[in-house]
């Protein structure tokens, strides 16, 4: 990753982001094989707020506070292991939705809210494409089973994340100086 003309204070935004990505991970609604949890809306934030590369930078910082193993995953879960378990396709998601988030929602001069639903919107089909197919091969379960418990029932839930993602970072939006 490229970091030209990054302040420092845009590399603590990330690590903030990183960090309450990890507290979102707490705020959890347990339901098998994927939880519901709050990371999403945080990334979301995260990668308006910050734009693709500091975004996606915050959902590694994320990852590897996890891999290092503090227990930041769904479920207070740590360790390497579970980027290889059923939710790994879903932690790698988040990087790279973060970063076309923020990069979709920087080509629009003054980005207003129906501009951050459709930048995260895009964002939800990359994790759910890397969550749903990596739980299909680690489950060894067909695309539509892994579609069926790895995205049905969370697309409600996710979508009211992207409305308040969306109202939250359209007013701080004016407040983070990177």
């Amino acid at each position: 990753m490229v970091f030209p003309q990054t302040s420092t204070r845009g590399f603590i935004y990330a690590a903030l982001f990183g960090a309450l990505t990890a507290a979102g991970a707490f705020i959890v609604i347990p339901l098998p094989p994927v939880p519901i949890t709050a990371q999403t809306f945080f990334m979301n934030v995260a990668a308006i707020l910050l734009g693709g590369t500091l975004g996606a930078l915050s959902q590694l910082i994320y990852i590897m506070l996890g891999v290092v193993g503090l227990p930041v995953f769904a479920g207070g879960k740590a360790g390497l292991g579970v980027l290889f378990g059923p939710t790994g396709g879903y932690l790698a998601g988040f990087v790279v939705a973060a970063f076309v988030i923020g990069t979709v929602n920087r080509l629009k001069k003054n980005p207003g809210i129906p501009w951050h639903v459709f930048s995260m919107l895009i964002g939800m089909v990359i994790i759910y494409l890397t969550g749903i197919s990596w739980l299909s091969f680690t489950a060894n379960m067909s695309f539509q089973k892994a579609l069926a418990v790895g995205a049905l029932p969370f697309i409600p839930g996710d979508l009211l994340k992207i409305a308040l993602a969306a109202l939250v970072s359209f007013r701080l939006k004016n407040r983070i100086k990177l």
